[in-house]
């Protein structure tokens, strides 16, 4: 009989082409794994490199970067990379690369543990920052009444949020602190004084902050919108009424509130570039812009109205 025609060769074949095929399948998933692994080794490889060069030469920028990717691969990586340097070959050199890595990974874990440590410390001393900023203008007893029944406590508020932004004490944690308190107390609903409060604060950190920068100048020209909208900016805000009429041509001044609102508008943007993207103090001090025109829009409509 012909063994071409065999059913038995057939069957062979049949069942070879079957483990063939499955083999084959199993093969393109092994490859599949191996390059996924490949790429996160890399990933990781790269990461303790990056980590270890800024070690080595007492810098710490590639650090930090490298610690917001930090998870359990990178240190399995990191740990098997100390297991291959011992058992290297140049017994001298291993112990050497060793040690490295050892090291590397114990100052990885300290990092990360100081960063944690820090963020705590942060909210802490965001809440002791504000306690002593509002603490001018709450009595003994702690009872909050707005405004302070002492004038000078305002002042004295003032003062210390200067003094608290030299020193570098109100940053985002702070401005979150405040942020999370004047919710609260929006929901709440039973505490109107402590929100005036809060505000307050608020316009003073974008008071203070805004003033730093002038633009009202232009070489030897003083450009007038922009010196009224900085005016308008050290003002509190109880005092901006006055400001307006005094400087506006619907008043008594010589600036037109369209040139008025175009610096406005120039200021939020310069505000936009020089802050960071989503950050409280970007949305604070913008905000405190974006009440200084809509006060003067209805300033503005008033005035008209009765001219009319």
């Amino acid at each position: 009989m012909d063994l071409m025609t065999s059913g038995w060769f057939f069957s062979i074949v049949k069942e070879w082409l079957h483990q063939w095929n499955q083999t084959r399948t199993l093969l393109c998933y092994i490859q599949k794994l191996l390059r996924s692994r490949f790429n996160s080794t890399a990933s990781s490889d790269s990461i303790v490199f990056i980590i270890r060069c800024a070690f080595l030469q007492n810098t710490h920028q590639g650090v930090y970067p490298a610690i917001k990717i930090f998870d359990p691969d990178f240190s399995r990586r990191d740990n098997w990379r100390t297991l291959i340097c011992a058992a290297s070959q140049d017994a001298e050199e291993a112990f050497k690369k060793t040690k490295d890595y050892e090291e590397l990974a114990t100052s990885v874990m300290n990092i990360v543990d100081l960063l944690v440590h820090k963020t705590h410390e942060k909210i802490e001393s965001a809440t002791d920052v504000l306690k002593a900023v509002l603490k001018p203008v709450i009595d003994e007893v702690e009872e909050i009444s707005w405004p302070p029944r002492d004038p000078e406590a305002l002042k004295l508020m003032e003062n210390e949020i200067i003094q608290r932004e030299q020193e570098g004490q109100l940053d985002e944690g702070f401005l979150a602190e405040v942020n999370a308190q004047l919710r609260q107390s929006k929901e709440d609903g039973d505490k109107p004084g402590l929100e005036a409060m809060l505000q307050k604060v608020l316009q003073l950190y974008a008071s203070r902050v805004l003033s730093k920068r002038s633009y009202a100048k232009k070489g030897n020209e003083v450009l007038k919108a922009e010196q009224f909208l900085e005016t308008i900016i050290k003002a509190p805000e109880e005092e901006w009424n006055k400001c307006l009429i005094d400087g506006l041509t619907v008043g008594k001044g010589e600036i037109t509130p369209e040139e008025l609102y175009a610096v406005i508008k120039k200021r939020i943007e310069r505000t936009l570039i020089r802050t960071e993207g989503g950050s409280y103090q970007q949305r604070i001090l913008t905000e405190y812009l974006k009440g200084i025109e809509s006060r003067a829009e209805e300033l503005v409509q008033l005035l008209q109205g009765k001219s009319e």
